[in-house]
This record gives C-alpha cells, structure tokens and sequence, in this order.
C-alpha cells in the first residue's frame, strides 16, 4: 500500500533537505552542491539564503567565489537570475532552453514583436558583440536595436537572452556593493561541464534539494513540461509517495524524512527564497492567503518568516542614518515564547545585515 504524506510530514522532508530545521556545517561550494542553486534576483537574497541555513558563513564567502567564477550568476530555472556553482549552471543551461523558449512564442508579447526576423542572426549579433568584452544590459540592447532600427529594443534583447547564455558579471551581486547588470557570454567565462549531466540527474537533484515532489512541482521549479516521462524512467529508483490529494510523490529511497511533528526553528528568509518556489502545491510551506500576503502587487516576493516550519509574517530591516530597526509584521498574534525566539533571531539577523550595531527588533502583527 502506497504510504500517504500529509503536509507537514512534505513540510518536515522539505525544511530537512533545505537546512532549515538546523543550520548546516558547510563551506559555501558545499551549499551549492546540495541546494543547486539560490535565487538572485534581489542581489543581497543568496546572502540571506546562506546565513539562516549555515552555521558559519560570512558575505564575503559567497563574494569571492563570485569574483573569481567558482560561482556564476544568471538566468536559469524558470528565466530568473540564480547563483549556482560554476559547472552545475554550465550543465544545467542547455537542460532548460525548452522551457526558457516559451518566452518567444508566436502568440506571446516578445514572440509577436519578433515577427519576421531570424532570431538565429539576432543570437550570432549579440555572440559577436559580447565577443569584443561585456556590455552593460542598456549598451547590449541598445546596440542591437541599432542593427534592427524600428524593431522593439527589449524583445531583440530578450531574443538574445534567451538563446545566447550569459553571465551578470560582478560586481553586480556582491554584498555591499552595486553596478550596472553587465553581461559575458557564459562560453566565455565558464569551462565546459566536466561530467556528463542529462534531465534525470537534474532531476534526481531537485528531488534531492525539494523532495518529496510531484511531477508538475518539478515542472514549476524548473520551467519545463513534459517531465512525465522522466520520472517515469526513474521510478524504479526511487521511493513513491502518495499526497493528501493522492498525486503521486517521487523521492529519492534513502532521502531524511522526519515526522510531522518533529519540531522545528523559526527562521527568516529572504526575498524568492527557492524554499517558497519550489512547487507547484507551496502548501507545504505557506497557504494561498499568506501568498496573497507575501507577494507585492508587482510580484516580488517578500522577505519572510517561517514559524513551526510555515510561512507566519514579513520582515524587513530599516537602516536610518544612525539606527536599524528589524520589522517584523506577523500574520497572527505570537505566543510569548516565539516572540522570545523572533527577538533572539532576529538581533542575530541584525548582526549579520544590519547598518549600525546594536539595532531594534519591532514586532507587529500586519493588517490583512
């Protein structure tokens, strides 16, 4: 009989394989190697991501490894920037390109802008132009609608973004500083993969990083359809599980799974924390009313709170010019013990992000 998981048995498997349920003893590379790869679309969330799910980790322990391309920072999974490990975000950008495709469909806004040109030549203008040295994304796009007068700058440089790899270079994304997003071809700066990498290894990774997880979450997370197929190829590999809703739920056999009950830290995270958009069922982790609470009208993603493993609040860290103060706005009234943890957690936080030593924590409960 197939064994049923309920939500937060997925919940307690998830927080376990995300280091989360207890901070990981583990250099930066190592992280990598297990969560695949972090989002980075806000350029300070890898940062965050790393400090609440390492016991020891210092911005500059990501910086330098993005300074010197042991990392590598750009689109990936589902068109968003990532930051995943030199060789991994080799392998992984040729197993995506289907997905990231649907970009420029016919029907689409870019696909419709194309129309009538060769996007091969568009893709062969923007190789040569990068081939000369990193441009800016503005000089990239403005370049090429120099070559195309008359045509929709940005859909030309979608048109190269989706079908030439590239690399935002540093020092976009480092802690504590800033630039303009400049782009590299990623032939140009990473190595070939060293190992052979296909779909199902991506696969058997994802499951390794989210699961357990169904076929249509690995779909979301990784921005491609049709995955079917490859689980079923692997299914005899791998453990199956059953959800509440008796969707099937593949992990790997020997994968950590702890008990619903388990007990578990609070934790906060930031920004499109990969923990958050990992699935196409997200309630494991946070309901459709906190989704609706989290997300900005323009679709960011909150930096948030994690209470008894779900998702409880928002937080955000106020630099004045003297001060910090963490706000932290709750969904519910907390009890007193998990105001002393959200305090305690909190300073720590504050230590680790804020401007000015010894800042506040406010705690809040939000306005639905």
């Amino acid at each position: 009989m197939v064994k049923i998981l309920d939500r937060r048995a997925l919940n307690r498997a998830l927080l376990a394989r995300q280091h989360l349920s207890r901070r990981a003893d583990l250099s930066v590379p190592e992280a990598l190697e297990r969560l695949i790869a972090l989002q980075a679309q806000s350029a300070q969330a890898p940062y965050f991501a790393l400090w609440t799910r390492l016991k020891a980790f210092a911005p500059q322990d990501l910086s330098e490894l993005l300074e010197d391309f042991s990392l590598a920072r750009g689109t990936l999974m589902r068109g968003t920037l990532h930051i995943a490990a030199a060789e991994d975000f080799a392998a992984i950008r040729p197993l995506i390109q289907r997905g990231l495709d649907r970009f420029l469909t016919e029907g689409g806004v870019y696909g419709r802008a194309l129309a009538g040109l060769d996007q091969a030549e568009i893709t062969a203008a923007a190789r040569e132009l990068l081939r000369r040295g990193p441009l800016t994304a503005a000089e990239l796009r403005d370049a090429l609608a120099a070559r195309w007068p008359g045509r929709d700058p940005q859909a030309l440089a979608m048109a190269a973004r989706i079908h030439l790899p590239m690399l935002q270079l540093p020092p976009r994304g480092l802690w504590g500083r800033s630039g303009q997003p400049t782009l590299a071809a990623m032939e140009d700066r990473l190595a070939a993969p060293k190992r052979g990498f296909a779909l199902a290894d991506l696969v058997r990774r994802y499951l390794a990083a989210f699961g357990p997880a169904s076929v249509a979450d690995a779909q979301t997370w990784l921005g491609l359809s049709r995955l079917a197929p490859t689980f079923e190829s692997l299914r005899p590999l791998l453990a199956v599980f059953q959800g509440e809703d008796g969707v099937d739920l593949f992990d790997l056999p020997h994968a950590e799974r702890p008990p619903g009950d388990a007990e578990t830290p609070l934790r906060f995270l930031g920004e499109f924390d990969n923990v958050l958009l990992a699935h196409e069922d997200r309630t494991r982790i946070m309901s459709a009313d906190h989704k609706r609470r989290l997300y900005t009208p323009n679709g960011i993603l909150r930096a948030t709170v994690l209470i008894d493993g779900f998702t409880a609040g928002r937080w955000r860290i106020e630099d004045g010019k003297t001060a910090s103060v963490l706000h932290v706005d709750l969904f519910a009234k907390p009890t007193k013990a998990v105001a002393t943890a959200l305090a305690d957690e909190g300073e720590r936080l504050l230590v680790f992000a804020a401007k000015h030593a010894g800042g506040e924590v406010r705690i809040e409960v939000a306005e639905t």
